[in-house]
């Protein structure tokens, strides 16, 4: 993941936290940031030179990578989440660690183009069908960690507990892949999975539904122990909270908090349907939330509470999830105009915070706080955005946070950097030759 040599690279404009500051160099050694000079007018000799806007890396906190298999497919006619669930339940019933290696190298590397050094990979399918276990019973999350490691990103595989069906009742024929049978022996075979230069091991909680409420503390200790990120799906659809409502008689997030889940390396992702007391738990304790908005609207799921959460003590950080679109901008983009939408106001959060949740603190609920910034000790991850294309050009370079959020998209991108070495460079993947057509027969391998 690192270049073992020291280089300098020349940014003609760089984002440093809240400000856009012309001619910087930053120096890389083994990997990391050495130094970082501002008002450096020309490249000096022999730096890598970036033509752009240079950011932080951007880190995706929130993904399936197999559901990228269902772009365009569940377009087609109308439904529900629930009716979503069952095609995406098709797809998962033909994963393999071979066909799921390839997939995901693939995914990983459409990441990489649109400027993600880090993803958070949530994690549960397990086993072969009918919950036999492979051989190697991490073999899945072997090859998603092997998969991000040659298409030149991060991962944080957030290994998911997923038991049940729905509050007690047992798995069903597609959710049996997903199952260890107990908390218990789904942390036994966690304990297995190995870190790496590029990957580190979290745990995850599928949802209240699928993890009965008596295994939650085994999940959240495990998670405690290691002092792991530990992430879970909550109160994405109000189905949900009403079951929950009906089998323990209060919210998911009362549950969580009940049984100690709930804490600064927590991430809530989707948060969308939520009380007051569910905002203040969950910001009084420093839970994170995690907003997809591309996938939040694409599946109907509603505008969560976003600001609400933020001012009461949520960290905020963004996902492509279900990969309806992989471009972390526009997740930016599209939890500020969310809000817009539903509170007829403008200006909720600047570009500057913006951007913070798509890198710093994503990457914080990811466990790599030491990524996200442009600074001496921070890893070397870094990407860099046109400012001269169809979408970018006009702007002046100072307000070049506000056209990264605003107006770019994941097709702008020309750099991406990870351990100072080029991942993307004048965007080409430098690992994945082609990578739409790498896409293309992954995902040809699963319908087939």
């Amino acid at each position: 993941m690192t270049h073992p040599t020291t280089r300098t690279y020349w940014l003609e404009h760089a984002w440093l936290d809240t400000n856009v500051e012309p001619g910087v160099a930053l120096e890389v050694s083994d990997g990391r940031i050495a130094a970082v000079r501002t008002g450096i007018e020309g490249p000096p000799p022999g730096a890598e030179i970036l033509r752009g806007l240079t950011l932080p890396g951007l880190a995706n906190a929130h993904s399936h990578a197999f559901h990228r298999a269902l772009r365009g497919t569940v377009q087609v006619g109308s439904g529900t989440f629930w009716t979503w669930r069952e095609l995406m339940y098709s797809f998962a019933d033909q994963l393999t660690p071979d066909t799921y290696h390839a997939l995901a190298r693939a995914v990983y590397a459409e990441m990489a183009l649109a400027g993600i050094t880090a993803v958070g990979e949530f994690h549960y399918v397990h086993h072969a069908h009918g919950g036999t276990p492979y051989a190697d019973p991490n073999a899945m999350g072997e090859a998603l960690i092997a998969a991000a490691s040659e298409a030149g990103i991060r991962i944080t595989l957030l290994d998911t507990a997923y038991l049940s069906s729905g509050f007690g009742q047992p798995p069903n024929r597609h959710q049996l892949r997903f199952s260890d049978g107990s908390a218990d022996a789904w942390a036994e075979r966690c304990s297995l999975l190995k870190e790496r230069d590029h990957a580190r091991i979290g745990a995850a909680i599928h949802s209240v539904r699928a993890v009965p409420a008596r295994e939650l503390a085994t999940v959240a200790r495990w998670a405690e122990e290691r002092r792991a990120p530990l992430h879970v799906h909550l109160s994405e659809q109000t189905a949900e909270n009403d079951a929950c409502r009906t089998a323990h008689d209060c919210t998911p997030t009362r549950l969580l908090a009940d049984h100690g889940v709930l804490g600064p390396r927590t991430t809530g992702v989707h948060n969308t349907h939520l009380t007051d007391e569910d905002i203040a738990l969950l910001g009084s304790t420093g839970t994170g939330t995690c907003m997809c908005p591309t996938t939040e609207r694409d599946l109907a799921d509603g505008i969560g509470p976003a600001v609400a959460l933020q001012r009461a003590g949520s960290p905020l950080s963004l996902g492509s999830d279900s990969h309806a679109v992989i471009d972390l901008l526009e997740e930016a983009r599209a939890m500020e105009l969310n809000e817009r939408l539903r509170t007829r106001t403008r200006g909720h959060w600047t570009a500057a915070a913006l951007l913070r949740a798509a890198s710093a603190d994503g990457h914080a609920a990811l466990g790599w706080a030491e990524a996200g910034t442009l600074e001496a000790g921070a890893l070397a991850d870094f990407t860099t955005i046109a400012l001269d294309s169809v979408r970018t050009a006009g702007p002046v370079p100072r307000l070049g946070a506000e056209t990264a959020v605003f107006a770019a998209t994941a097709a702008d991108v020309r750099h991406t950097i990870v351990g100072g070495r080029h991942v993307v460079r004048d965007g080409a993947h430098a690992l994945v030759p082609d990578v739409p057509q790498a896409l293309a027969q992954a995902v040809e391998a699963l319908r087939a």
